[in-house]
C-alpha cells in the first residue's frame, strides 16, 4: 500500500537522471563543500572506526536525536544484542541502503539532496554530523513512501538442508573474495559455478573457492565477453542448475558515474542477496515453507530513476521470448530483478533453463544502455516465474520486511502538488510535455476523436465503417512517415491529403476532415489542474518555460488546446510537426540542448518514460517523469480497460474513459 503522506517540503531542485545513474540533485550555490576524506576501499568494506571514533559517533548521534536503537531495531524487524550492534549495523548499511537510523533522519533523502556525498561514497549520517549540519544541508525526518503487505518471518529457525548452487559471473576479481567471504557465513555447504573473463581470474576463483569451507564443488569456465551475465549462465550452467533446489545468480556489477566506480548498487544487491545472514536465513526458510514462492530479490535500488521498473524500449525485444513462453506483455511497469541478480527455484524458470544455448543466441557487444534482448530477458524473469504459477518475493530494507507486494514498483511516484512545486522551483528553465502532462482528454482514448469523425463520415455516406476509417487514417499517417524515410515529422493535414487518395477526396475535403478531427479532440481537452497551476506559478516566478510535444497537430492547434486549459502566454512552444524534430528520436532534445545557455539549470517534465525521461537523459538533460492516467490507474490495482479491441469500443470508452482521465488528473500517488 502506498503511503498517502508525503514530505511537505522537498529540497529544491530534485530531479531524475538516467541510464542506471543515481538521482542527481542540484545543490545550493555558494555553500562550502567539505567532504570527509577516506580511502575508497575496493573490497567495499565498511570504513574501520577505532573504538573511540565509534563511541563518539554513537554518542553524538544519540545526543542529536539522530539514532534510536529501539526504533531502528523495530524498523529493521530484528533484535540486536545491544545498542552498539544496532548502530554498527546502520553504519554498515547506511552507505548503500535506504535504511534510517531514527525518525529524525532520512538517509535516502539526504543522499538525493546532496549527491556529491553519494558520489564520494560518504556515509550520510556521518557526513551530516561532521559537516552537513554546519553547512546548512537539509536533513529531513524519515518518511516512508511505501508500506508493504508484510509476511511472517522465520529468521531464527535454521534453514533445512537443501541443494544450493551459487552461479557467479565475474569480471572484476575483487568480487571473488567478496562472494567467498559471504558464503563462509552460510550454515550449509553450497556448490559454486563461476564464469570468468580470463585464465588469471579462473585460477584465482578456483583457488579461493577451493579453500572456502562451505563450498562442496567448484566449476570454473573462462567465457567470451558475449551475452553479459545471462549468456554464460545459460550457455555453461543451465543444465547443471536444474539439479538443485535453489540457485543464486550474481555478477560483478559496478556502475560508473563521473568517471569513477560507484559500488553502492553492487553493495545493495550483494548485501540482501548474499551477505546479510539475517535476511538470507529468512529467505531460505521462506522457500522451505512456501512452495509457491519461485524467485526472490530485494526491491529496486533506491538511487535509480523512478522509472527503473518500466519496460522502456524493451518490449519489442521481449516479444519472441514472451510468445514462446505464452506471457502477455500488458503492463508498462513491472516487478523484475533490476541488475539481473536473484535467487530462484529452477522449476520456476524451467522454460529458460531447459534448452540448449550458444553464445550466438545473444546480442554481441557493444550493447546499448537499454533496448536489447538481454535487457528484455532481465524484465521477463519475474513474469516467467509467475507464468509457471510461482510468486515473487521481495525484501524492502527500509522496513526490514519480506513481502509479495509488487506495488513497490511505483512507490517513488508518491508526491504532492506542494512537493512537486518545491522540486521544480530550483531550476531556471523548466520544460513541459503537453498531452497527459498539461492537458488530458475527457475520455482517456487518444483515437476517440478519429472514431467520432469516422461515425460522422458514415452518417454522411462518405465511408462505410467508422472503425475501418480509423485504421485507414492511422495507416495513412504511417505511410507518410515511410515516404519521408521516418525523418522529421508529419502534420495532420499531410496525413489527410494522403488519405484522400484512398477515398477520392479533393484537397479541400481532406483539409476539412483534418480540421474536424482536431475539433472533436479540442472539444474533449481538459486541464490537468495542478499541473496547469504549477506551470503558471513558474511563469509568474520568472522561470524560463518551454512546452515540447511530439504530435501531428500544428503549432497553432496545440496552442489552442493549451489556451483552452489556461496556458496562453509566457512560454516557448516547440511542436514536432513544425520543427521536424521529435523527442522520441532525440532530435528535439539535441535542439533544446544546443539552445540552452551555458550553466543554465534545466529540467523537463513529462509522462512518457522513454521520450520524456530516458532519451533526454541520454543527452544529459535532467528530467522528472510523471505518471500518465493509465499508469496511475494500474498503480491503484485496476486493470487496463482499453486492451486490444476494447481500445476503440465506444461503449467501453464512454464507461471507463472518464474514470481513467479523472483519476489520472494529478500525475502522482498519495494526493
Amino acid at each position: 500500500m502506498i503511503n498517502k503522506q508525503f514530505i511537505k517540503k522537498s529540497a529544491p531542485g530534485i530531479f531524475n537522471f538516467v541510464k542506471g545513474q543515481p538521482f542527481l540533485f542540484r545543490v545550493a550555490k555558494g555553500i562550502e563543500r567539505r567532504i570527509i576524506k577516506r580511502q575508497y576501499v575496493k573490497s567495499r568494506a565498511l570504513k574501520s572506526y577505532s573504538q573511540k571514533e565509534f563511541d563518539h559517533l554513537l554518542n553524538n548521534a544519540k545526543a542529536k536525536g539522530l539514532f534510536n536503537s529501539q526504533w531502528y531495531s523495530a524498523n529493521q524487524c530484528r533484535i540486536f544484542s545491544c545498542e552498539q550492534e544496532a548502530f554498527e549495523d546502520y553504519l554498515h548499511k547506511g552507505i548503500f541502503s535506504c535504511v534510517n537510523p531514527s525518525p529524525n533522519f532520512d538517509t535516502e533523502l539526504y543522499y538525493k539532496c546532496n549527491t556529491d556525498i553519494y558520489l564520494h561514497g560518504e556515509h550520510a549520517l556521518v557526513h551530516y554530523m561532521a559537516h552537513g549540519e554546519q553547512e546548512g544541508r537539509l536533513a529531513m525526518p524519515a518518511v516512508r513512501k511505501w508500506h508493504p503487505k508484510a509476511i511472517s518471518s522465520t529468521a531464527d529457525a535454521t534453514p533445512k538442508n537443501k541443494k544450493i548452487a551459487m552461479c557467479f559471473h565475474v569480471f572484476y576479481g575483487e568480487f571473488i573474495d567478496y562472494y567467498a567471504n559471504c558464503i563462509t557465513k552460510y550454515e550449509q555447504p553450497v556448490d559454486v559455478f563461476v564464469s570468468v573473463a580470463s585464465d588469471e581470474l579462473a585460477s584465482k576463483a578456483q583457488k579461493v573457492f577451493d579453500t572456502c569451507p562451505k563450498v562442496n564443488k567448484v566449476t570454473v569456465k573462462v567465457v567470451p565477453n558475449h551475452g553479459r551475465n545471462f549468456g554464460p549462465m545459460l550457455v555453461e550452467f543451465a543444465r547443471d542448475l536444474q539439479n538443485y533446489d535453489l540457485f543464486c545468480h550474481m555478477h560483478s556489477k559496478k556502475s560508473l558515474y563521473s568517471g569513477r566506480a560507484q559500488t553502492q548498487w553492487a553493495d545493495y544487491l550483494g548485501e540482501y542477496l548474499l551477505k546479510d545472514q539475517h535476511v538470507i536465513k529468512q529467505v531460505l526458510n521462506h522457500f522451505d515453507n512456501n512452495p509457491s514462492t519461485g524467485i526472490y530479490y530485494p526491491t529496486s535500488f533506491w538511487m535509480m530513476p523512478n522509472w527503473v521498473n518500466h519496460w522502456l524500449k524493451n518490449k519489442p525485444h521481449a516479444k519472441k521470448m514472451a510468445n514462446e513462453w505464452e506471457i502477455e506483455l500488458t503492463d508498462d511497469f513491472i516487478a523484475y530483478p533490476a541488475g539481473g541478480m536473484f535467487w530462484a527455484r529452477p522449476q520456476a524458470l524451467k522454460q529458460l533453463l531447459n534448452k540448449p544455448y550458444d553464445y550466438d543466441d545473444f546480442p554481441g557487444e557493444p550493447l546499448p544502455n537499454d533496448g536489447s534482448e538481454l535487457h528484455a530477458l532481465e524484465r521477463l524473469i519475474g513474469l516467467l516465474a509467475e507464468k509457471n504459477g510461482y510468486q515473487q518475493l521481495f525484501y524492502y530494507p527500509t522496513s526490514g520486511q519480506l513481502t509479495h507486494d509488487k506495488s513497490y514498483i511505483l512507490s517513488q511516484y508518491v508526491n504532492s502538488a506542494e512537493g512537486l512545486t518545491h522540486q521544480l522551483s530550483g531550476f531556471e528553465h523548466v520544460s513541459f510535455d503537453v498531452f497527459d502532462t498539461l492537458v488530458r482528454r475527457k475520455y482517456h482514448a487518444p483515437d476517440y476523436a478519429k472514431l467520432l469523425l469516422g461515425k460522422n463520415l458514415v452518417e454522411q455516406g462518405i465511408v462505410s465503417n467508422a472503425h475501418e476509417f480509423v485504421k485507414a487514417r492511422n495507416n495513412a499517417e504511417f505511410e507518410v512517415r515511410q515516404q519521408k524515410n521516418f525523418v522529421g515529422d508529419v502534420t495532420i493535414f499531410e496525413t489527410y491529403l494522403h488519405l484522400a487518395n484512398s477515398y477520392n477526396w479533393t484537397a479541400e475535403q481532406a483539409n476539412s476532415y483534418a480540421e474536424q478531427e482536431f475539433a472533436y479532440d479540442l472539444e474533449m481537452i481538459l486541464p490537468k489542474d495542478e499541473m496547469v497551476d504549477l506551470f503558471n506559478h513558474l511563469i509568474l516566478s520568472g522561470k524560463q518555460i518551454t512546452v515540447a510535444s511530439d504530435t501531428y497537430y500544428t503549432q497553432k492547434q496545440v496552442a489552442l488546446m493549451l489556451e483552452k486549459v489556461g496556458v496562453s502566454v509566457g512560454f516557448e512552444l516547440l511542436v514536432s510537426s513544425e520543427l521536424g524534430k521529435r523527442k522520441d528520436n532525440g532530435t528535439l532534445w539535441q535542439h533544446i540542448k544546443e539552445s540552452l545557455p551555458e550553466g543554465q539549470s534545466f529540467i523537463h517534465v513529462g509522462d512518457n518514460a522513454v521520450a520524456d525521461a530516458q532519451i533526454p537523459g541520454d543527452f544529459g538533460l535532467q528530467n522528472l517523469h510523471i505518471l500518465n492516467p493509465l499508469d496511475k490507474w494500474h498503480a491503484a490495482g485496476y486493470e487496463n480497460p482499453f486492451v486490444g479491441d476494447l481500445n476503440l469500443n465506444e461503449a467501453h470508452i464512454l464507461k471507463w474513459g472518464v474514470l481513467v482521465s479523472d483519476f489520472g488528473r494529478f500525475p502522482f500517488l498519495g494526493e
